[in-house]
């Protein structure tokens, strides 16, 4: 017997939860699992948090669904191997009486013949602005068994119902308790243990009305456990003069407002939450009385983050610290419920997003932030060329992690527009200095200004000497991923004219990015018309962004191998993408475990727990200390190194390819919409045995990873096996759901 393991109203309302355990609706915009997060209980059509000991008392509004026909998402759970869904049927009631007796009074769907659990769309009665509603669903499985009906679950609509509105959650705050604690000569001196974002609560007790305490709050200590009350770049540093009353009192200290980054386009904080500062360390001085580490409280404000959800651990000790990094990293920089560049701007960035997305939905089965923020830069773009092409790629993932394709469709249009198409001429490629800027091109984009290639920053230190012409071989690449990807969402909304003219195009593109910019002397890529110069980026792009025939991959990698880290921590996503994709394991875990300054072990020896906008401060000396664009390693570590990717919307397929290179032993579990991928390898001289769970309703492609030479036998679950050589691996295809383990033997 299975059953309804999750559930998810998304809208994108979405509502999760186990269907055995009390859980409720959410607010994402997407499909986004609650089961770790705050639990909601309904009181009158709101929601009250609830409040564990580590959580700050603060009631809030229960997630609002706008939609007029919401998505509604499920997980399914069997322990049998090999099962999927044949047909679902949900239920929506506005009482909890009908749903209870199996009637759903607003829509029952009636057995629907699919194998689709995500994004399914309401066609009931339409639905009432600011009421209840209550939902399950059932479902009918490849063993000719039917689930019994998931526990019901609510909803809230919004007081305006829309054809397209994201839900998302609010932020959540978190009590926390200094780590370490202690008293120099008259300075208490606080360590919370790791950089976030917050406020300072304190409980003090004064005799009279006439003292007065000194509050230090920073992000880094000097060599002697001091505050660093100058610290370099945008590290933050504040202090605060706090006149005490008589007696005991709480006190929350109100924090200054920085001029930039509270600017009209900043991303700002809820008002009911109040401004927060980055602060790892605080000093109290001069406070007359025993202070004790309860006294003092950090207010910890982030996005909903289930901590347990991802796991990665392996045999370097050093990898393990920089997952642990860049998980960390994504829970601290929620704080805005917008992903934005860090602390210095608060301004949300398409590049920046595209990382953050990617590393996020590697440790958390959270959706909404990632769509909230794509939205958002749909109509408040930023100047790069590259940034406006990537919000095609963001619009992809939002609907390859999800499987729902509402919010690509509802902005379909404007994704046609970013892709930049207008700038294209008689080249066969699109440049800014063509005369095609046009206004009218620029207003489509939502764009009051022009556009300017980057290729990566800052341009002094990063971008390996990049020569910039008129037609620019980074920006192309860009330009052909958006064509490939608009022919793909295309061919999924059954627009067939639009599928053919973007498969054109990018084929047309291909070749004429080939014949521009292919050196066929060298055999790599130069980065622009009329210069010779090759950086790591012009080829690290191409390769990473599909425009590299696997003929002449040898020779572009062999380049990209010769130039090291030439890039900054943006760029870095890509270049460890090109480097996996070519399949140099090897060389991709040496870039993630360098201990140079210019890898994210680095970010760790110098103190920061949050990734760092720039390799060092001397790279960047104006940078901040809590960017999430540093964070690219935990998606690579995901992705690639272990090669949990999906491959086709919603996780119905996906591959496990493993690049573990010298590891000894690696594990992980993957949150999806479909449930957990979990996969443990090992390998020692002889054989290489890799454990793997899939979720049910999904099929995966292994690929196990093979020798140069020598003789082998593959294995599943104790039965030999032959699979296809796909380059220096063996593929075994559509492997069902369920407990598997694989194993090749060298003879």
């Amino acid at each position: 017997m299975h059953k309804i393991l999750s559930l998810t109203v998304a809208c994108f309302f979405s509502a999760s939860a186990l269907a055995q355990t009390n859980s409720l609706s959410t607010p994402s915009g997407l499909m986004t699992d609650l089961m770790a997060q705050p639990n909601y209980q309904s009181i009158n059509g709101y929601a009250t948090q609830s409040s564990p000991a580590n959580l700050a008392d603060r009631t809030i509004r229960s997630v609002l669904i706008g939609n007029r026909n919401p998505g509604f998402s499920w997980e399914m759970n069997s322990n049998s191997n090999n099962v999927f869904q044949t047909a679902y049927q949900i239920l929506v009631a506005d009482n909890l009486k009908d749903l209870t007796t199996d009637k759903g009074n607003v829509w029952d769907s009636g057995k629907i013949s699919s194998a689709s659990s995500s994004g399914a769309r309401y066609k009931g009665t339409a639905l009432k602005p600011s009421t209840a509603y209550y939902w399950k669903v059932r479902e009918w499985d490849n063993k000719s068994q039917v689930s019994p009906y998931s526990k019901p679950q609510t909803f809230y609509t919004d007081t305006v119902l829309a054809d397209h509105k994201s839900a998302y959650y609010p932020q959540q705050v978190t009590e926390e308790k200094p780590v370490k604690f202690g008293k120099v000569a008259d300075v208490y001196r606080v360590d919370f243990g790791k950089d976030a974002f917050g406020q300072l609560k304190l409980r003090l007790y004064s005799d009279k009305e006439t003292d007065t305490i000194r509050l230090r709050i920073c992000e880094i200590v000097d060599a002697n456990g001091n505050i660093d009350r100058r610290p370099p770049g945008t590290i933050r540093y504040a202090q605060y003069l706090l006149p005490l009353n008589k007696g005991w009192h709480h006190y929350k200290i109100k924090l200054k407002k920085n001029e930039i980054n509270t600017r009209p386009l900043a991303i700002k904080m809820p008002e009911d939450i109040g401004e927060v500062t980055p602060f790892r360390y605080a000093e109290v001085e001069g406070y007359n009385h025993p202070l004790k580490a309860d006294d003092i409280t950090r207010l910890f404000v982030h996005y909903p983050f289930n901590d347990d959800v991802a796991k990665f651990h392996c045999s370097d000790s050093t990898l393990n610290a920089i997952w642990e990094l860049c998980k960390y990293s994504m829970k601290a920089t929620s704080y805005l419920g917008t992903y934005v560049d860090g602390d210095r701007e608060r301004l949300a960035y398409e590049a920046d997003a595209y990382i953050n997305q990617l590393s996020h939905y590697a440790v958390d089965k959270e959706f909404s932030i990632a769509r909230k923020t794509y939205e958002h830069l749909i109509n408040t773009p930023t100047w790069p060329t590259e940034w406006i092409l990537q919000s095609v790629l963001i619009g992809w993932n939002d609907y390859l992690y999800t499987g729902d394709i509402s919010s690509a469709k509802y902005f379909y249009q404007d994704l046609k527009a970013k892709s930049l198409t207008a700038l294209e001429d008689s080249t066969g490629l699109i440049s800014t200095k063509n005369g095609k800027m046009t206004k009218e091109l620029l207003k489509s984009v939502h764009h009051d200004g022009d556009l300017r290639d980057i290729v990566d920053w800052p341009h002094g230190s990063e971008t390996d000497g990049f020569v910039f012409t008129k037609y620019n071989s980074v920006v192309n690449a860009f330009y052909y991923r958006a064509l490939v990807l608009m022919n793909r969402f295309a061919k999924d909304m059954g627009n067939a004219s639009d599928e053919a003219y973007y498969l054109k195009k990018a084929t047309s593109v291909k070749k004429a990015y080939q014949k521009m910019f292919f050196n066929g002397k060298t055999g790599i890529y130069v980065d622009g018309d009329g210069t010779d110069h090759s950086s790591l980026h012009t080829n690290m792009f191409a390769m990473a962004l599909g425009l590299v025939d696997q003929k002449y991959q040898p020779k572009v990698l062999e380049f990209i191998k010769s130039r090291g880290m030439k890039a900054s921590v943006y760029g870095a996503q890509f270049l460890l993408d090109a480097v996996y994709d070519a399949g140099d394991a090897d060389y991709g875990l040496s870039l993630l475990t360098s201990k140079s300054d210019r890898g994210w072990y680095n970010m760790i020896k110098v103190g920061s727990s949050i990734t760092l906008e720039a390799w060092d401060n001397k790279y960047k000396p104006n940078q901040d200390w809590n960017h999430a664009w540093g964070a690219a390693a935990g998606n690579i570590i995901s992705r690639k190194l272990m090669g949990i990717e999906p491959l086709t919307p919603g996780w119905d397929t996906f591959s496990i390819k493993p690049q573990t290179g010298s590891l000894d032993n690696a594990s992980i579990d993957v949150p999806t919409i479909k449930g957990t991928i979990k996969v443990a390898c090992q390998r020692d001289g002889v054989s290489f045995v890799m454990n793997v769970n899939i979720p049910a309703n999904t099929t995966a492609q292994v690929y196990l990873p093979l020798k140069k030479t020598g003789k082998y036998q593959v294995w599943m679950d104790d039965k030999k096996v032959k699979g296809k050589v796909v380059g220096q691996t063996i593929l075994l295809d559509k492997v069902g759901s369920g407990e598997h383990c694989f194993t090749i033997t060298y003879l």
